[in-house]
């Protein structure tokens, strides 16, 4: 059983690390990043917490880029990608491998492709 220290952190948020979105944004060309602040969005529209991403049309911009906050903020913003997806936007998403939650079985397992990154993310401060 994993200790509950390997799951726990003071903040939710995670700055993207700059040279992963690098890499993906050549290939994906993102207009959007649906979870971001003014100090860390890596596009020039992006929805801050305040702007709430749930209650905001994705499809539009149609190339989205989603950190979420990890936590329980994961699962509504799950939801809501997967809507958009339907509604005509691709959406890339980083996310941990939750295998075993809802989250993972409603919305990205048999929906979406999923790539895993060998070894650990060096995440930014948020």
């Amino acid at each position: 059983m994993a200790h509950t220290a390997l799951f726990t952190s003071n903040t939710e948020e995670w700055e993207t690390p700059p040279e992963l979105f690098r890499r993906l944004n050549r290939i994906y060309e993102f207009k959007l990043d649906a979870c971001a602040s003014a100090t860390n969005a890596k596009c020039r529209k992006f929805f801050t917490r305040e702007d709430d991403a749930l209650g905001r049309s994705w499809a539009p911009y149609g190339r989205v880029w989603l950190n979420p906050p990890y936590g329980r903020a994961i699962a509504p913003l799950m939801a809501k990608a997967c809507q958009e997806a339907q509604n005509g936007a691709l959406v890339v998403a980083l996310v941990p491998a939750r295998t075993d939650t809802r989250w993972w079985h409603n919305h990205v397992a048999g929906k979406a492709d999923v790539i895993f990154i060998r070894g650990r993310l060096h995440f930014l401060d948020a």
